[in-house]
């Protein structure tokens, strides 16, 4: 009889629309075109004829580079 293992592990997307940028980055939609026309933010990654993503690691990259704000 073989054992089965399940996992809980959540698999995270490798791409991000737009609406989970905003919500992880805290960034609204014109915040972040705004920085992407500035070459502040990672560019998106075309994904059919009207659509685009962000691929995660470039997210998560530049969340983890930006200063950390104390209150």
């Amino acid at each position: 009889m073989q054992h089965v293992h399940l996992t809980t592990e959540v698999v995270r997307p490798a791409i991000l629309r737009l609406p989970e940028v905003m919500r992880l980055t805290g960034l609204g939609r014109s915040t972040i075109y705004r920085l992407l026309a500035a070459g502040q933010f990672p560019s998106p990654v075309q994904l059919s004829v009207r659509a685009v993503g962000w691929r995660r690691s470039d997210v998560d990259n530049w969340t983890a580079e930006r200063p950390q704000v104390s209150h």
